[in-house]
């Protein structure tokens, strides 16, 4: 039986680098006999569109992009019941990381017609979206508006640059966070409800998140001084954070998250900007696993 695979591109991910990326293993895949279609950024109606008729095709749909193009793929993949593919090609490429996806790109080639095809989980925000990686809320999430803006620097600048940025002018949150019906307040930077261990292009935020467990892992970080959580910054990257006093970390499969600050509590997922959490005293937003939601070739 031929293989066959619809490529979903995001132009603008990596800064324009998802097309190049496509190219070499577009290529392999065709030598290899295996039929090969690519569309770019049709806009979301029509992605929509494309991953149903991928599907129903019995193709698999390949996310070539960063954390927000495959997120915005996931939940329609998962939903009709297909295989998903990544070919990392965005700034964070988080998700990839988490899965093993190599960064040759003969060894993406290679996974997307010889890899092993596993259940993974996803995460339902609210009902309305789905996310792969991770939802936050707080000084995270501000930061991806400042890495929208930050192109004007080196990819490999965004992130930290974005993260010092945001914390220097954080205030922090009262939340409320309810893990499987546990209820805790905390005064905090932050609250990252994470499937993956990584976000922020490689920051270990969740270092024990595993996505097949059926589990989320619940970082919250707590409220400290401006300059106490950026000299903690570097010990994201390995994970070491959780160790310090004012991280707490919590397991469950529902986590009901409220929030008060002197501005709205920004959310965020996967890179994407989801809103605000509701204020404490109204119905709490609710992030949800949704255990081997998704097939995915890694």
């Amino acid at each position: 039986m031929t293989a066959s695979f619809t490529f979903l591109v995001n132009q603008a991910s990596g800064g324009g680098a998802a097309p190049d990326a496509v190219v070499p293993i577009a290529r392999r895949l065709r030598d290899a006999g295996a039929a090969v279609d690519v569309t770019y950024s049709p806009g979301p109606q029509a992605t929509t569109e494309l991953v149903g008729a991928a599907v129903s095709r019995g193709d698999v749909v390949v996310a070539v992009g960063g954390d927000g193009m495959l997120s915005s793929l996931v939940g329609e993949v998962a939903r009709l019941g297909g295989t998903l593919g990544l070919v990392p090609a965005g700034r964070g490429n988080d998700f990839a990381r988490m899965l093993g996806i190599p960064v040759d790109p003969a060894q993406q080639a290679e996974t997307l017609l010889a890899g092993r095809v596993s259940a993974v989980d996803l995460i339902s925000y609210d009902g309305r979206r789905t996310v792969a990686g991770s939802v936050y809320a707080g000084v995270d999430a501000a930061a991806d508006l400042v890495v929208d803006r930050a192109h004007w620097l080196p990819k490999a600048l965004q992130y930290p640059y974005a993260a010092v940025r945001s914390l220097a002018t954080y205030r922090p949150g009262r939340y409320t966070v309810s893990v499987d019906g546990v209820a805790q307040d905390f005064c905090a930077a932050t609250v990252v409800v994470a499937n993956s261990a990584y976000y922020g292009k490689g920051m270990r935020i969740a270092p024990s998140a595993v996505v097949d467990d059926g589990l989320l892992e619940v970082v919250v970080v707590g409220a400290a001084s401006r300059r106490g959580l950026i000299r903690s910054l570097p010990k994201v990257y390995d994970g070491r954070h959780v160790e310090l006093d004012q991280v707490t970390v919590l397991q469950g499969r529902r986590v009901e998250i409220a929030a008060e600050a002197g501005t709205p509590v920004l959310v965020g997922g996967d890179g994407e900007h989801l809103g605000v959490l509701p204020a404490r005293g109204q119905a709490p937003a609710v992030v949800a696993v949704l255990p081997g939601a998704l097939r995915v070739l890694r």
